[in-house]
């Protein structure tokens, strides 16, 4: 166990790898800090945040204050004397108050490759946008949203089909990796701050449902990253028929016709045609229905060609 008094700070999966790391290196963790328990599924039964379930697997002091901002909350971190405040993924902005307590401050680890993708989403975007590459960053926090100086950084490819499902568990990783290595050039002072370049930087905001609405009139390629972006959530969808249809993977084609134009659907190939090329859709789910494969979806559900997905009215969401 190191001299570091560290208190960690997270709540979902994407946190869990870089607790478990702290966890492995036998760290001094004096507590964790996470969301209060939610209310899940159909039920609505409060549920503990993922990374509070793996600290007290582990013997972990866990808080959850309502607001980090409270100056109750604050004076008990202060008793709790951090030399070093560990940040990923955690869910609220940080006050001055807080950010002023440990000595060698507090380390975010955030999912992009600063100053790019700032914000509560950066997987998300790149994907949306296209990007060929992302990766994690390390900062020094300061009071504004990811604007503090960068520590390290480690990059990764983004394949054009990987979406952020398999993305997220990949930078989860990395995340943690790349903290561990982050520590040690912190302990061994060999680490320059680096102010981030304003000029670079570019916003992630939270999803929101609409963001899912198919709109047929872009190019295949587009949509495509969209579906890819948006599989966790809000996942993207159409209207088949007046009837929501949810859709999770497709495969780029070049396949040409009227926007929205279902153009196959046989042999378990269901192709529909955007402004420019076409998509293969693989994985979709019709309201009410399980989510299926094409070959299953199509064995329940036939569809007729040149019948039309959504409306041709819809506007492009983003």
């Amino acid at each position: 166990m190191t001299g570091w008094r560290i208190i960690f700070m997270g709540t979902p999966d994407f946190a869990c790898p870089t607790l478990q790391t702290l966890i492995e290196r036998k760290e001094n963790l004096v507590a964790v800090v996470t969301q209060p328990d939610r209310p899940k599924g159909r039920g609505q039964k409060l549920m503990p945040p993922p990374v509070k379930s793996l600290a007290l697997q582990h013997g972990i002091p866990v808080h959850q204050p309502l607001k980090v901002r409270d100056p109750a909350f604050i004076e008990l971190v202060r008793e709790l004397r951090p030399d070093l405040v560990v940040v990923v993924a955690f869910g609220q902005i940080l006050p001055k108050a807080f950010l002023d307590i440990p000595p060698q401050g507090c380390v975010n680890v955030h999912a992009s490759l600063l100053p790019g993708y700032r914000g509560a989403a950066p997987l998300n975007w790149c994907i949306i946008n296209g990007e060929s590459q992302t990766g994690v960053t390390t900062m020094l926090m300061d009071p504004g949203l990811d604007t503090g100086p960068m520590l390290l950084k480690s990059a990764t490819p983004i394949d054009e089909n990987e979406d952020i499902l398999q993305l997220h568990d990949r930078m989860a990783v990395m995340g943690a990796d790349l903290l561990a290595e982050t520590l040690d050039s912190l302990r061994a002072g060999a680490v320059t701050p680096e102010i981030q370049d304003e000029s670079l930087t570019c916003y992630a905001p939270l999803l929101k449902k609409e963001d899912g609405l198919i709109n047929w009139c872009r190019d295949a390629r587009s949509i495509h990253n969209q579906v890819r972006g948006l599989a966790a959530w809000p996942v993207a969808h159409t209207y088949l028929e007046g009837q929501p249809l949810k859709i999770y993977r497709t495969r780029v084609a070049n396949g040409s016709g009227l926007p929205g134009t279902v153009l196959t659907a046989a042999r378990g190939v269901l192709e529909v045609a955007c402004l420019s090329g076409s998509l293969k859709i693989e994985e979709l789910q019709l309201a009410g229905k399980k989510r299926l494969d094409s070959i299953s979806f199509l064995a329940g559900c036939p569809v007729m060609e040149g019948s039309v997905l959504g409306s041709m009215t819809e506007t492009d969401p983003s």
